[in-house]
């Protein structure tokens, strides 16, 4: 794909050169071959960013809230034009199927831009106490880095609020899947936003990383990724008394409940949430438990649902799943589905996979007999694999659902007084109740290492601002 703004840095309102004349190949994971070229970004880069955010923020923060939301629309429209493209690049960065590119990874996500417009708007009327006036007031310049898996989608879950809420933001999407933000660049761009409110800058997070979290002029770093690098980043920002968003990993349980006439609509939820994105998702339902007198049932729902789910190219109708990111992912899952035939599981679907020769494709992985100890079962995978334990009593399967360091999702199928009763018992920041879907109004945050503050809805917004109180008694 040549487009010269892949090439480019977008700093202060413009697209400019990089200070580094070093590329970074982005890979096609189907081709298993290149297909764009970003910047290898440096130090410089970032300063030059975090300074014009910091020199746009005192205007852009009293820029008024319709003034904001109007731009803001203009966003959306640029994208909704752009969506056929924005799907045609995530077929090619990140492998997926195109229906799936389209749905999931644009439409669906300009909807949350929509979503944030409209609770802004809400957020943003004057708030009072019995004794007090409360004034939001945003941080100031926001560094958001961003993963790969949904590369739009995350990177709207972080810009989105913190620039309708008066912000400047510069965003390091990641360099594995980093081209659907140029076009989000181009958006901001052709929307008239003011200099400086949105930077982009591409490189590798090991040379940016530091200054977008500890330079003085940073006030906030909102970061989805690995429990690993957010612990690094919380205590970094920690030195600065920076305020922090975290989004961290997930190794999340699914309990299913005796007493159900149809486990197919479980199934279909369960598999979509650990297969589709070729399971590199962060809220997967990845351990299952079941009751051991369901085995045999559910082994049987699992063969009649399982071709429902076939990979194939992004090009093939057919197909559901596309491959996994890269190379050295591919050889990370790869690497699990291994641990748990070494560990004694029982791998009752997909199989080892060998040395990719026509993209990094992993079949949906099924493990059975799968013990609370393994590998697979406490570590976050990322990939399309799913691992089931069994169960004798319910309090013994909320036991093994809690026993991980973990808390960002889980999911309840079974009856509805049971089900309602056990979600208080589960820590997790989301709890599915049988057929409920996402309310993308509802907080998304997780307990434990799977992050600090949330996403989404207004508490999503209000992570970017802080509330002033004003005591004034002539005003009452």
């Amino acid at each position: 794909m040549k487009d010269p703004n892949f090439q480019k840095q977008y700093i202060n309102g413009e697209w400019v050169p990089s200070s580094s004349a070093a590329m970074i190949d982005v890979e096609d994971p189907v081709a298993m071959a290149p297909c764009a070229r970003i910047p290898r970004g440096d130090v410089r880069d970032a300063e030059r960013a975090v300074e014009a955010a910091a020199a746009a923020f005192p205007a852009w923060s009293k820029t008024p809230a319709v003034n904001r939301l109007r731009l803001m629309q203009r966003v959306v429209d640029f994208m909704n034009e752009n969506c056929t493209r924005v799907a045609g690049i995530e077929t090619r960065e990140l492998g997926a199927p195109w229906s799936y590119a389209l749905k999931k990874h644009c439409l669906y996500q300009l909807s949350r831009i929509e979503t944030y417009m409209r609770l802004a708007d809400r957020v943003l009327q004057p708030r009072r106490t019995e004794g007090a006036r409360l004034i939001l007031e945003p941080h100031g310049v926001v560094s958001c880095i961003t993963p790969w898996n949904y590369p739009l989608g995350q990177i709207i879950q972080k810009v989105v609020p913190a620039i309708l809420m008066g912000n400047t933001v510069v965003l390091k999407p990641s360099t594995l899947a980093p081209l659907s933000a140029c076009v989000l660049a181009e958006a901001f761009h052709e929307a008239g936003f003011p200099k400086g409110v949105f930077n982009l800058v591409n490189g590798c997070g090991g040379v940016l990383g530091e200054t977008l979290v500890k330079h003085p002029k940073v006030a906030m770093v909102s970061f989805t990724g690995s429990t690993e690098v957010g612990r690094r980043i919380n205590r970094d920002a920690a030195e600065g008394f920076k305020r922090v968003c975290l989004e961290l990993g997930g190794k999340s349980p699914d309990i299913w409940l005796p007493g159900m006439s149809d486990y197919e609509p479980a199934c279909r939820k369960l598999f979509d949430s650990v297969f589709l994105n070729a399971g590199q998702t962060c809220t997967s339902l990845t351990r299952l438990f079941i009751h051991e007198s369901m085995e045999p049932d559910v082994r049987a729902l699992f063969r009649k649902m399982l071709p429902l789910y076939p990979a194939g190219r992004p090009d093939d109708p057919a197909a559901v799943l596309g491959p996994v990111v890269s190379g050295g992912h591919y050889r990370r899952v790869a690497g699990y589905i291994r641990a748990g035939v070494e560990e004694g599981a029982e791998l009752f679907a997909g199989r080892v996979p060998g040395e990719p020769a026509e993209g990094y494709f992993i079949e949906p992985t099924i493990f059975m007999n799968v013990k609370p100890e393994m590998r697979i079962a406490r570590e976050e995978i990322f990939g399309p694999v799913l691992s089931v334990l069994t169960y004798r009593t319910v309090e013994e399967a909320v036991r093994m659902a809690n026993d991980t360091p973990y808390g960002l999702s889980s999911a309840l199928y079974g009856p509805k007084e049971e089900v309602l009763k056990l979600a208080g018992e589960i820590h997790a920041g989301n709890v599915f109740l049988n057929d409920a879907g996402r309310d993308i109004t509802a907080p998304m945050g997780g307990f434990k290492e799977s992050g600090i503050g949330c996403e989404s809805g207004k508490a999503g917004l209000m992570q970017f601002v802080g509330i002033k109180s004003v005591f004034d008694a002539s005003s009452f």
